[in-house]
């Protein structure tokens, strides 16, 4: 997705790295990253179901695509900023979402109106920062991380296969 504005681009977790990856982020819009994601989605398609997951950006496009990208069997979407902005959008997908109850960038209380007004989706709050599923981070939760990944993985083979 990055592609659009830098080809090749790739960046690490120092505070230079971090401040990179937001100025060329800042350059690609929602509309870019969803076209990018049904492009994907539809090339993958050819080896059969297709699930999204996605981790802070990241995150925020698995649950705007699980709205608005077709061919999708499910997403999930890890402490994505940008979704509680968009808590209205009606997923079309199984969806599963993860998040930290120590995250300064969504609150949690705003996760927990998300998960009451999504009851059909699975929508997890963990003892954890935001980034928790990160080993390059400080706000990294091995425990959070790992139930996480066993719910996501169990949630794909259940989806997609």
């Amino acid at each position: 997705m990055f592609d659009r504005v830098q080809k090749g681009f790739d960046v690490g977790y120092s505070p230079e790295d971090i401040a990179k990856g937001r100025e060329v982020r800042a350059k690609v819009t929602t509309e870019m990253a969803l076209q990018d994601a049904q492009a994907a989605v539809k090339e993958a398609a050819k080896s059969g179901k297709v699930g999204m997951v996605g981790y802070c950006w990241g995150g925020f496009v698995t649950w705007m695509s699980s709205a608005k990208v077709s061919g999708l069997a499910c997403a999930a979407p890890y402490y994505g900023g940008g979704i509680l902005d968009n808590a209205g959008l009606q997923p079309k997908v199984p969806l599963m979402g993860h998040f930290g109850d120590k995250d300064q960038h969504i609150p949690v209380e705003g996760v927990k109106k998300l998960a009451a007004s999504h009851p059909k989706e699975q929508i997890f709050i963990y003892a954890a920062d935001h980034g928790f599923n990160c080993d390059h981070r400080g706000s990294y939760d091995a425990e959070a991380a790992k139930l996480a990944r066993s719910r996501t993985l169990e949630f794909f083979r259940k989806h997609v296969g």
